[in-house]
C-alpha cells in the first residue's frame, strides 16, 4: 500500500471504535435533554416536521437531479478521489453556513425554511461523494447505503452503533435488502435525525442569535456528514482490499 493508504487505514481503525464506544454519560444526558425539550413543543409541529423529513427524503432518493449523476470511473488512486471528496465538502459546508446565517437571521419562518434546505444540501454532498469513490447512485441498494451513512452521522451512540453493525461487509449484506422503500425504517430514522439537530437548530429561531447560529451549526453538520461519509466509503474499499481492521 502507498503512505496514503497506510494512513487511511490507521484513521479507519479509530473511525470503527468511535462508532462501536458505548453511550457516554453526556450522550445519555443530551439525549434526556431532547427528549425533555420535545415535550414543549407542539405535536402539530413535530408531525409537521417529521413528514417534512420523510417526504423530502423520499423525494431526494428518487429525484432526477440525483439519479443522472454519473460515478467517477477514471482510474484514480483513493488519495486522488479523496482530494476530490474534500473539495465537495468544502464547498457544501460554505454553502451551508452560507444558507443557516440567512435563514437565522431571517425569524421563525425563515428558520423553518432552514430545515428542508439543509437535508436537501446533505443528501446532495452524500450523492457526489458516493459518485467520486465510484458508486452508482442510480441503483437502489447504494441509495440505501448513502441512508445508512446518514443515520450514522445524525443519530444517538446508540443507534449509530446498530446502524456501523448493519453497514459491515454491505457487498454481501444488500443483496438480502428489501427492494421496497416502505420498508425502510423510516419512523426510527425521522425520529433520530430529529432529536441530533432540534436541540441545535431550535436555537436557530431565537431573534438576535440565529444567524450566528444557522451559520456556525449548518457549517459543522456538513463537515460532520462529509468525515462520515469518507469513513464509510472508506471502510468499503478496505472490504474489496481485504483489510482487515482491529478491534
Amino acid at each position: 500500500m502507498s503512505p496514503y493508504e497506510d494512513a487511511v487505514v490507521r484513521e479507519l481503525n479509530v473511525w470503527r471504535q468511535k462508532m462501536m464506544r458505548r453511550p457516554s454519560a453526556v450522550n445519555r444526558l443530551s439525549k434526556n435533554l431532547q427528549t425533555r425539550m420535545n415535550k414543549f413543543i407542539p405535536e402539530k409541529v413535530h408531525q409537521a416536521i417529521t413528514a417534512m423529513i420523510k417526504q423530502m427524503t423520499r423525494a431526494v432518493l428518487f429525484g432526477a437531479e440525483f439519479l443522472t449523476r454519473q460515478p467517477v470511473l477514471e482510474p484514480l488512486s483513493l488519495e486522488e478521489r479523496e482530494e476530490r471528496v474534500r473539495d465537495r465538502i468544502a464547498f457544501y459546508k460554505t454553502a451551508g453556513a452560507a444558507e443557516g446565517g440567512v435563514t437565522g437571521a431571517g425569524g421563525i419562518l425563515l428558520g423553518l425554511a432552514d430545515f428542508p434546505l439543509l437535508l436537501a444540501l446533505k443528501m446532495k454532498l452524500l450523492f457526489e461523494i458516493a459518485a467520486i469513490y465510484g458508486y452508482p447512485v442510480n441503483e437502489y441498494k447504494e441509495r440505501l447505503y448513502i441512508m445508512h451513512i446518514f443515520q450514522l452521522a445524525f443519530s444517538s451512540q446508540e443507534r449509530r452503533q446498530f446502524v456501523y453493525q448493519q453497514m459491515l461487509n454491505w457487498q454481501a449484506k444488500s443483496q438480502q435488502l428489501p427492494d421496497d422503500i416502505d420498508q425502510f425504517d423510516w419512523r426510527t430514522f425521522q425520529q433520530e435525525y430529529r432529536d441530533y439537530i432540534d436541540l441545535v437548530k431550535m436555537a436557530q429561531l431565537v431573534p438576535g442569535i440565529g444567524a450566528a447560529v444557522g451559520l456556525v451549526a449548518n457549517y459543522r453538520l456538513l463537515d460532520s456528514l462529509g468525515k462520515t461519509a469518507m469513513n464509510a466509503y472508506r471502510m468499503r474499499w478496505a472490504e474489496r482490499r481485504e483489510l482487515g481492521m482491529k478491534s
